[in-house]
């Protein structure tokens, strides 16, 4: 049986941001993960997860301006001092709440400079989380989405986890981002969940409830189970008429 997470950035919106723990396990789910969770306390959050019996499996270290359109800070090479900053928060957020993984965006640029900065991020990123045991992942993100983000190939985020050879770095599979991006989602699958830390789904291409677009999601969540995968996936889409009424795709599996 898959475990499924729910993203309260995207889901429970109905909710002020600290209820929505309380809402997610009420409606089931065992396991949360969202964007950020610098507007509150470590402990505080660390606090509702207790509370409510929750798993936080997945977060986001901070991506510099998100307000005025930056999209993560490690490709930028004129900002790693903040980004170190922003790793050690993010890590003092993840110990508090015994959150296994991070994910490092790239943020929005391009070229060899701005290549070369990402991995000297990643390996930044990677040694430190590495000496508490926690992974730094990295996702393909399409650029229909986010314009110009540096890593919006799949086959590139796989050449970029090869060449660097850390063993804590691994790949965040997001089905929609895969399917707008690359389609050929079970072959995808196939070819890098060994590289695989974390898969998240919605559908595609409005970004809705699974097995509401254009491609058979209870055909792809078969393929996982198939493949082995027995991580938690992160349900990261927006809700077409409330997030309650939108879960019945999860009794129909």
């Amino acid at each position: 049986m898959h475990k499924f997470a729910a993203n309260l950035s995207w889901l429970f919106q109905e909710w002020d941001f600290l209820d929505r723990f309380a809402a997610a396990a009420d409606a089931g789910f065992a396991a949360v993960e969202y964007l950020f969770p610098y507007d509150h306390a470590p402990d505080l959050l660390a606090a509702r997860l207790a509370r409510h019996g929750l798993k936080q499996v997945l977060f986001n270290a901070a991506p510099g301006d998100f307000s005025s359109g930056e999209r993560g800070i490690a490709c930028l090479p004129g900002r790693r001092e903040e980004l170190r900053a922003a790793v050690a928060t993010a890590l003092d957020h993840a110990r508090a709440t015994d959150t296994p993984r991070l994910h490092l965006m790239a943020g929005i640029g391009q070229g060899d400079a701005a290549l070369a900065a990402y991995k000297d991020a990643l390996r930044l990123a990677c040694e430190a989380a590495g000496r508490e045991g926690r992974e730094i992942v990295i996702e393909p993100i399409n650029r229909r989405d986010i314009p110009g983000y540096l890593l919006g190939d799949f086959n590139l985020a796989a050449a970029i986890i090869a060449e660097l050879k850390l063993p804590n770095l691994k790949l965040q599979f997001d089905i929609y981002h895969r399917q707008i991006i690359h389609g050929d989602v079970i072959r995808g699958l196939e070819a890098l969940l060994p590289i695989t830390g974390h898969v998240q789904i919605a559908s595609a291409p409005e970004r809705a409830e699974p097995t509401t677009g254009e491609l058979d999601d209870r055909h792809v969540l078969r393929a996982l189970a198939r493949l082995g995968y027995d991580g938690f996936i992160g349900c990261e889409y927006r809700p077409t008429n409330g997030t309650l009424a939108g879960l019945g795709w999860m009794k129909t599996l």
